[in-house]
Parts: structure tokens; sequence; C-alpha cells
């Protein structure tokens, strides 16, 4: 009995010493880290009412290390701020909790005072988010959830389209079974004395048309259930309070104008029965969840996201999908040039219940996430099916919400080597983990999300309509009709099935320009996209600080009342934060040898194109400036005197006209509604007033009567009739002449300079073109192929903008040079192939046309007119 005791005793001895080293290693694993990373600010957001003021040994000697350094700096230098002030009328959604003591729980003890996030998510609004099923609504309430799986057969087998689709998908399957097993291919299946022949012979060849039919009806339901969101209160609430939480570790605010959500709650009760259709440009991970966040905790109801099916990844992806995520392929189609048309009208068939059903939508109409940082060119698939839901009666109407997301700095990193050419590192479970624990010891600043005013997709049809009148062109009318099967197979639309009118096509790729357009120009402007514009388009060498900061203050005044600008403070302030928030790598920021502050981007290749990301968000709104400038100064004469160069007035807009088509791909300049010429002299008029541009006129007319002439100009346009005398002032504006302004000829650069590597870029490519001469080439070979050719330019000096390296600017050039008849570009076995079209492969004369004509638009900062002798 003693001995079994002494046993037992010496048995706990040795495990308490083994478990008190594994308790001392952990907590020195743990001290460490504490020490060693941002876990104190972690676990002090993560536990505000502890009250944790822990500092380790080393963080106070870094603490002494870094009072010795501010001492020693001189009393008059700006110090980089923690974080700016976020614009007038803005709130920032991290310090708000209205739910935590509102009425009726408000009370002297309210617990929701002690736990105002608990509060604030338990007490939100809560809505009912049926399960998106495609039976009628009457019927989804009779069903169970765990019957879902039922009801997709019962679709399958009773949607009209969908039937038709599965039809159409297995006789495509059938063709290529024969094409594989006779070497010929049959179009259509015979209805004629031939077709038991010709099942006789596939019974043979082990091809069973049943067979495959009945694969593609479970393909089908499969779709449909892999598709599907499984959006709830609870999973809401949950991750509603863990982003409280977690959020404050990474940015310093999410801010929102609070006028556009009191606009948003007066929409949804005014119209309770519209779906509202949420369209924000894309721009990292974390605007799947920002935008269901935000709309969660101010009582709107939230929407189902279409996500990427890359986004299907362990965790995370049955967390989205709880969330109101339904995934869909990133490419619909397996093959280039091959349509999977089940897929596509299984995707339109989801879709369409969902709106009829009454839920919100939110999809990204660029596609994809921005790699340049400024808006892509629209995607209308998604679009197509709303719009047509309207168009067939499905729904009476839909509200378009555009959404604008920025952030200071981009929770993704850097798109750099995408832009480089180098492949995509596909996202996985352990990149998913890895990036939020580097995100979680990072800083990112502000994050902004502006919700613009909706607009009835109703009324957009109506305007339409309206203007088509006007212009005398019945053909455009777009009229409401019943929803018809059309057998030929869609080059455009999400779906092949089609059941969308070929002159509904337009109608879709207006709205969407219209949706882009606005979401770009309602963009709030951060502090880093300012202090990367400026390092690009006027201090690509450096600046003095003091310098910089006036720089800013003239943009900020430029940009005042035509872009919201989200931040606020004194320039010198600004920089220096935005400095501090780029990190080093990017921007440096110290005194040179007569101890001034100066500020200038790092002279790297990858610098240059992260800073462009930033940089861009502001190149829509100078672009037609820019187009304008440029064309102004391609058309001067090459040597004459500066004083009396210049150029008539309709030469530089038809000419500017022109050079829009080459930016085509690159931006959106104008809405649908809007004529582009008009737009250009709107555009010419500010920078004559500016001074960039002089007339004759100015030098002997006064500003007053000047004015007075520009807005009779104005009003001819307006005014119906005949009038001589307005259409005299329009004709004496046409025929007037624009003189070169030698006294701004700063200005004038920094306005080339906005599009100046864009245009490097397209002169590479249209150079490339030679080697297509008799020649066809892998796209894919090609683009690498000028990218190498743009890094050895910038390398030699010979390209002075590195951030012309843009895989996504070259495959605009080639969409423009296919569209321009240039190139062919066909699809052989899945594989885009690029040649020269026949004009051009005969004649070299035609191809050096092409090359001058892109290269007008390159910045002649080597001419005369920019020396500084008059």
């Amino acid at each position: 009995m003693l001995t079994t005791v002494l046993n037992f005793a010496q048995c706990v001895a040795e495990i308490s010493l083994l478990g008190g080293i594994e308790i001392a290693s952990v907590a020195l694993i743990v001290y460490y880290i504490f020490a060693k990373t941002r876990a104190p600010v972690i676990i002090a957001g993560l536990f505000p009412n502890l009250n944790l003021h822990y500092r380790s040994s080393l963080g106070k000697i870094n603490t002494i290390r870094s009072d010795l350094l501010v001492t020693l700096r001189s009393s008059n230098e700006p110090k980089p701020q923690n974080s700016v002030t976020h614009g007038i009328g803005t709130q920032n959604m991290l310090e708000l909790t209205p739910h935590s003591g509102q009425k009726p729980f408000k009370k002297v003890l309210d617990w929701g005072l002690l736990f105002p996030y608990v509060a604030q998510v338990v007490r939100s609004e809560k809505f009912d988010y049926r399960q998106v099923s495609p039976l009628p609504v009457s019927r989804v309430t009779e069903v169970p959830t765990n019957a879902f799986c039922a009801q997709v057969t019962e679709i399958v087998h009773n949607d009209a389209v969908l039937k038709h689709a599965i039809k159409q998908a297995a006789e495509q399957c059938l063709r290529e079974q024969r094409y594989a097993k006779n070497g010929h291919r049959l179009l259509t299946r015979s209805a004629s004395s031939e077709a038991s022949a010709e099942d006789e012979e596939d019974e043979r060849n082990g091809i069973s048309y049943q067979a495959i039919l009945r694969k593609q009806e479970q393909r089908a339901r499969n779709i449909l259930k892999d598709m599907g969101s499984t959006l709830n209160n609870g999973l809401l609430a949950l991750t509603s309070w863990i982003l409280y939480k977690l959020l404050p570790c990474f940015l310093t605010g999410v801010v929102t104008n609070t006028k556009q959500i009191e606009m948003l709650k007066r929409t949804t009760q005014r119209s309770p029965g519209t779906p509202l259709i949420f369209v924000p440009l894309h721009r990292s991970h974390l605007d799947y969840i920002m935008v269901t966040w935000i709309l969660t905790n101010n009582d709107i109801r939230s929407p189902l996201v279409a996500a990427g099916n890359n986004l299907q990844i362990p965790v995370f992806g049955g967390l989205l999908r709880g969330l109101g995520a339904f995934f869909i392929k990133r490419k619909i189609d397996p093959v280039e040039g091959k349509k999977d048309v089940l897929y596509r009208a299984a995707l339109h068939l989801y879709l369409t219940h969902a709106l009829k059903q009454g839920h919100n939508v939110e999809f990204f109409i660029e596609g994809g996430r921005t790699r340049t940082g400024k808006p892509c060119m629209p995607k209308g698939g998604i679009l197509s099916v709303i719009v047509n839901a309207f168009m067939d009666g499905s729904i009476p109407d839909a509200l378009l919400v555009p959404v604008s997301v920025n952030y200071e700095r981009l929770v993704d990193g850097n798109f750099v080597r995408e832009q480089k050419g180098e492949k995509k590192i596909p996202e996985s479970f352990t990149k998913a983990i890895s990036g939020i624990w580097k995100t979680l010891r990072s800083n990112y600043g502000l994050m902004r999300i502006d919700f613009n005013e909706p607009y009835s997709i109703r009324e957009l049809v109506n305007s339409y309509n309206k203007i088509a009148r006007e212009d005398g062109n019945n053909a455009k009318v777009y009229k409401p009709a019943a929803r018809t099967l059309q057998h030929n197979q869609s080059t455009s639309s999400l779906y092949g099935t089609d059941v969308v009118c070929e002159e509904h096509r337009n109608l879709i790729e207006s709205i969407s320009r219209q949706v882009v357009f606005d979401c770009a120009a309602a963009t709030s402007v951060m502090s880093t996209n300012a202090l990367a514009f400026l390092l690009l388009t006027r201090f690509r060498k450096g600046g003095e600080e003091q310098v910089m900061a006036e720089a800013l203050d003239d943009l900020r005044n430029t940009l005042s009342g035509c872009k919201d600008i989200g931040f606020s403070g004194e320039s010198a302030q600004v920089l220096a934060y935005a400095c501090d928030l780029l990190g080093p790598g990017l921007v440096q920021r110290s005194r040179d040898e007569k101890g001034r502050m100066v500020i200038r981007a790092v002279d790297t290749v990858e610098s240059f194109i992260e800073l462009a990301y930033y940089s861009n968000m502001l190149t829509p709104h100078f672009a037609l400036s820019s187009i304008l400038m440029t064309t102004f100064h391609s058309l001067l004469p090459e040597a004459g005197d500066k004083k009396t160069a210049g150029v008539a007035r309709k030469k530089l807009i038809d000419a500017a006209l022109e050079n829009c088509q080459l930016y085509r791909y690159e931006f959106i300049l104008n809405k649908p509604t809007q004529v582009l010429e008009s737009m250009i002299c709107k555009y010419l008029d500010d920078l004559i007033l500016s001074g960039c541009i002089c007339t004759e006129l100015v030098q002997n007319e006064c500003y007053t009567i000047r004015a007075a002439k520009r807005l009779a100009y104005n009003l001819a346009d307006c005014i119906d009739g005949e009038d001589e005398d307005y259409l005299h002032v329009k004709a004496s504006e046409e025929e007037e002449k624009l003189l070169f302004a030698d006294d701004t000829l700063q200005q004038q650069r920094n306005l080339c300079e906005v599009l100046a590597p864009f245009a490097w870029t397209y002169v590479t490519v249209a150079q490339s073109l030679q080697i297509l001469h008799r020649n066809s080439m892998l796209e894919s070979e090609f683009i690498s192929f000028v990218i190498n050719d743009l890094s050895s330019k910038v390398k030699r000096g010979s390209c002075p903008y590195a951030e012309s390296i843009s895989t996504d600017s070259v495959r605009n050039c080639l969409k423009l040079l296919e569209k321009w008849s240039v190139i062919e570009v066909c699809n052989q076995q899945g594989m885009r192939l690029i040649s020269l079209n026949t004009l051009y492969e005969m004649s070299r004369e035609s191809l050096g046309t092409i090359v001058k004509r892109i290269c007008a638009s390159v910045p002649k900062f080597n001419s005369h007119y920019f020396s500084t002798a008059p």
C-alpha cells in the first residue's frame, strides 16, 4: 500500500515538473510575442474595459530612444499623426453603437451601456432572410430548409428555361462524344428516320443520350445547391460583434456619410418591396463583408453578395456563405469560345428568384478587384439578369445604389507581381490565416464607404427612351416584353440560353457605364491618394515638404466642389501622416544636407507601380484635361515664336475627340447621357480660365465680357431654334485661335504627366506589333514580350515612367487594336492567338501609321515650348 502511494506521488511530481517546464516554455513564447508585436494593442482593443497598460522593458528602451530623437528634432517640424480627421458630416462606424442606449432600453442600469457592442448586435433590427428557392414565394414558407434539395429537383424538371438549357448542354455533350468516337460532328440530333440508325450507332459506341441528359440534370441540381447562400441573422450578429472588436486593431476608422445612411433608410421606407442593388467598385477582399456590416448596424436589410468561387476555401467559404455570399465561377466558360449554357441559365434562375423573394443584391460590376487603382471597364453579366428581370415583368422595379470604397492603405497588400506579368498566388486557407495575422499587426488608416443616390431602373429606361425619341431613333426605344427563348447563343450575355432581346444589350451597357462613372466620381480622396498623385505628377524627383504642402493646398482647392476630400487638417501634417502610413518602402521622408525636410518616392520599379495604384484614384478626374493639354501641345508648330503659336479651337476639339478614343478601354470619360464633345468644351474653358491656354480675345477683353460670351455660348447649346445672336457667338468661339501660355508651363506639364505613363505603354505595344509580321503569337507570350520591353526601357532610362509596366494597360491596348481591326484574335483549343490583320500584314506603312497615331498621345517635354527661355 505504501509503495503504491509513493509511486503515485512520484508520478505526480514528474508530471508536475514536466508540466511546469511546458508552462514556462509557453509563457516565454507568449512573452516574446507580447514584447515583439502589436499584441498589447490588439488585446487592449479587444478588451477596452480592462485598461491594460503593459509595456515591456524592450518597449521602454525604444520609448526612451524615440523621446531622445524627438528632442533632437527642430521644434517646427510637423510630426506624423496616428490619424487624420475625417471630413465634416461623416461618422466613424467603429465608434458608433446607436442601439447600446436607445429607447426603450435606456435606463439607469441599462446593460447596453456596459456592453455596447453586444447590445448593438442584439438590438439591431432582424430581417426574415428566406433561403433563395426557385419556387413560388407562397410555397417557400411551406417547405422546411432541409427540403431544399427536393425544391431544386422540382425546379430542374419544371422551369422551361432551365429545361431548355439542360437539353442544349446534353446535345452539346453528345456531339462532342460522337466526334471523339467517329471523327465527325453532328450539329443536331436528327428527327427523321435516320434517328434510329444513329441511336444504334451510339449504342454500339457506348453513347447514351438519356444517360447524358440525366447527368446534365444532376449537374443542374448540384450547381443550384453549391451556389446557394445561407444568410442568417445569427451569423450576422456574431460577425458584427467580432468586427467591432477586430477592425480597430488595423483600421483607425470606417467612415461613412451620415446623410447617405439616412437617404438609404428613407429609400427602403418609401419602397419597402423594391430590392436594392448595391454596386460597389472592388478594391479589397474586405469589401465583401464591410458593406454588409454597415447596413446591418444601420438597420438596413443585408444583401446577397456575388463572390468568386476562389474564395470558397475551408472555414472562410462557409463564413462568407452565411453572411450572404453566393459563389459563382470566376470563369464561367471552361474553354475559351465554348459557352457553359447550363451554368449561365442556373445563375440567371437563382438571381431572378432572389429578386422575386425580396432579397437585396450586391455585386462588383468590375468583375474583380482593380489591379491599377482606377475603375475597370464594367462587366454587365449580373446586371443583365437584373435589368431583364424588370424588362420581362418578374419584378416591378429595382434601385441601383452605386457604392464607392476607398482605403488609405490597401489591406490586401499590392498587385505589383501581377502588373509585372507574374502569376497570381491563388487563395488558400494558409494564405488567409497568414494574411489575417499580418493585417492585425499593421496599420491601414481609414476606410471610406460612400453610398450614392439610388436610381430606379424604370426611370433609367424612361430617360434613355426619351433621349432616343428626341433623336428620332425609335429603333432604340426599350420596351418591356415577355420572356422568350432564343436558340442562338449569345456572345455577351451572362447565360447562353438567351432570354434577352438583342436591343437590350445597349441598354445594359449604358447602365453599367453610368454606374462605374458615378462610383468613380463619388469616391473620396484619401491622404495617400493625394500624396501619391503629387509624387507622380509634380514631384517625381522629390520635393521639399513645405513646397509639397503648398501643392497639396492647391490640389485641395482644385478638387473642392468636385470631389469629396476624405481628410482634413493642415497639409504639412497630412503629408507627414501619409508618409508614415505608406511606409519607408514606398516614400522616404528625411532631411537633406541643408536641413530641409524632403519627401521623395523610393526609386524602384516596384515602389512606382504601387504608388501608381494610389495615384490612379485621381487619374479619371484629370483625364480629359490631360488629353486636351497633350493634344494642344502636339498640334503646336514644331518651330516658331511661342507668343504667336496657336491652334484653332475647332481643330483642337476634333483632335481631342479622336485621342479620347485611344483611352476608350482605360477610362469612362462621360456618362451615356452626356455628349463627349460638350464635356471637352467645358474642360477646355476651364483650362482657359486657369491660364493654361490663352486666347486672342483675352488680351483685348476684360474677364466679365469674356465670361458673358462664355455664358451665351453655353446657352446656345441649350436653346431650341435658330437664334442668330446665339449662333453668331457660337461660330465666333469655334473660329477663335488658342495661344500658347508660357507663364503656366509647370501646370501644363503636370497635366500632361497624368496620362503619360499610359501613353508610353500604348506606344510600346504598337511598336511591338512588328514581331507579329507573318507570325501568330499567343496573347500571353506577346504581353510578356511587351512587359519585358518596357522593363528594359525603364532600366535604360528611355522610358521615364516605371509605372508604365502594367499588364492591364497592355491588355486594354490590345482590345483597342482589335477594335481598330489592326490585329485579329482567335481561339484555338482554349488559347488566344493574335496576329496582324491582312491589311497591316501586307503593308508596313499602314502599321507605321498606327504607331504614329499612338505616339501623338505622348507628351513632348523635350520640345522648345517647355523650355524656360521665352
